[in-house]
């Protein structure tokens, strides 16, 4: 039953994608600048200057049924304009998104397809995603909808500071008429804040409307520019986390492990690259 309930609370609901924000604890909301941001907070894509793809697994509890796969881009749409009056580099008119991904097994399964767009204005990023959601059990059929959701970064304090909100699921899509259920809309309201370059502190709250609040926390450590220490904590999914990160030239490799104290062990990996980096650096 415990099982059942922790699975149900991660499934049809907003995604927590990439190897750093689950290390983190999956406090999301106010990661920027990387692919994943297409599935965590898409306003968070607005900060990215190159053509990027990423790719992502996970395993919960060491079950099958319970396997992630998912794979995601993000393209810049127009040139880069170089960084000015203390912001930093941005594309003129955004970056599209595009996400897919599996989650479960043979006798439950959900397939989602994804497209977001973000834009930096400023000192805020904005942006939104449509999702395609298909949820099939064995022997009972699928069911498809339409999900669409909104987000927003603002940094407070410039380069220190940043809110991050994203609301999942804004026209509450419903996949039933038995019981009236519906894929589930929730709220994630996260705080970053960076005492110094290599530290970085995390803090969200998250509300399903038909579910309590939930916090989440997580603490990033850079000893260098390549690498990335990471530790985080999950009150909904009572998990605590921890994960490693890895830079080489084009390419990020992040890898994180949860404990949960009734259910176990749980994985979760993604790998980045990201091309025409190196070209990017005398535009920041």
């Amino acid at each position: 039953m415990l099982l059942t309930r922790v699975s149900l609370a991660q499934g049809n609901g907003p995604a927590g994608h990439g190897g750093r924000a689950q290390a983190l604890g999956n406090a999301s909301a106010t990661l920027a600048g990387e692919v994943w941001a297409v599935a965590n907070n898409p306003a968070g894509l607005g900060t990215i200057t190159q053509p990027t793809v990423g790719l992502y697994f996970e395993n919960r509890y060491l079950l099958p049924s319970l396997n992630v796969a998912a794979v995601a881009l993000a393209l810049p749409l127009s040139v880069v304009e170089p960084a000015a009056a203390g912001q930093p580099a941005r594309t003129s008119r955004g970056v599209l998104g595009l996400e897919a991904q599996r989650f479960g097994g043979v006798l439950y399964n959900e397939t989602r397809v994804g497209a977001a767009y973000g834009y930096r204005l400023g000192v805020i990023n904005i942006g939104g995603r449509l999702d395609a959601l298909q949820v099939s059990f064995q022997d009972l059929g699928s069911r498809r909808v339409l999900a669409a959701s909104l987000g927003g970064q603002a940094e407070l304090l410039p380069r220190r500071l940043t809110l991050g909100v994203y609301l999942y699921n804004l026209t509450q899509a419903k996949l039933a008429d038995y019981q009236d259920e519906r894929v589930p809309t929730v709220l994630r309201v996260g705080l970053a804040y960076r005492p110094g370059q290599q530290v970085l502190l995390l803090v969200e709250a998250e509300k399903d409307v038909e579910r309590a609040a939930g916090m989440k926390a997580g603490i990033e450590y850079r000893p260098t520019a390549a690498v990335a220490v990471r530790l985080g904590y999950a009150s909904l999914s009572q998990q605590a986390t921890g994960g490693v990160g890895l830079r080489a030239g084009d390419f990020q490799l992040d890898y994180a492990a949860g404990w949960h104290s009734a259910l176990g062990l749980s994985q979760y990996f993604s790998l980045g690259w990201q091309w025409g980096k190196s070209e990017m650096k005398n535009l920041e």
